[in-house]
């Protein structure tokens, strides 16, 4: 038996779309990664409690709030992260905006627990198609990062991912620490507009880095 819904109505306000991102902008994600592996180590009787207790806190944060940060610190392109992962949701705002990004994996926040159960190789089922959509990644030293594979992880309720202004970094993460996204981070950086001779798109737009 299934069991399924579908919402229509109108859209009030200002609306933010995935193809806006701009050059120089900084990317702002609202929640921990690791909803995905902690849900499927705890079908498998391997989450602690207080492991799965976090999560359940990061999912009942609402999104409306860092919607709110994000139109009030001058974000121009936002998306949530959920079933695709931050790999497959970077993947289409970077496509559609036509832009390159550079992600620094030493700041993914990552909630407690995920990062044990991903090296002990817990998975979540959708884990390996979304590992297909790491065709947008460059080939380099970030791929070695043991938080790479939770870049494809599927987030249940996951956070949102949005640009703003590099001005407007610390005054969006303060509004959102203070409300209660503690895990609110800057993870990376808009750095250039993504066109070879020709007009076309590189095929490879995202490139991590592990800074010290």
């Amino acid at each position: 038996m299934a069991l399924g819904f579908a919402v229509t109505g109108m859209v009030g306000g200002a609306v933010l779309k995935k193809a806006n991102l701009m050059v120089g902008q900084k990317l702002i994600l609202t929640k921990a990664l690791g909803t995905g592996v902690l849900l499927a180590a705890e079908m498998r009787g391997m989450c602690r409690g207080e492991w799965m207790d976090g999560a359940i806190d990061s999912m009942r944060k609402l999104n409306r709030v860092g919607m709110e940060a994000a139109l009030k610190h001058s974000a121009t392109a936002c998306t949530d992260v959920t079933g695709f992962g931050l790999a497959g949701h970077l993947r289409e705002m970077v496509v559609a905006s036509k832009v390159l990004v550079e992600i620094d994996l030493t700041s993914i926040p990552v909630l407690d627990g995920a990062m044990e159960m991903s090296n002990m190789g817990v998975e979540s089922s959708l884990f390996e198609d979304n590992l297909k959509l790491s065709d947008a990644i460059q080939k380099d030293e970030g791929t070695s990062n043991k938080v790479f594979p939770l870049l494809f992880d599927p987030q249940t309720s996951g956070g949102l991912l949005f640009g703003v202004p590099s001005n407007k970094v610390e005054s969006c993460l303060a509004d959102l620490h203070s409300k209660g996204f503690g895990d609110a981070t800057c993870i990376g950086t808009v750095t250039g507009k993504n066109f070879e001779k020709g007009g076309k798109q590189q095929k490879r737009p995202v490139r991590l880095v592990n800074k010290p």
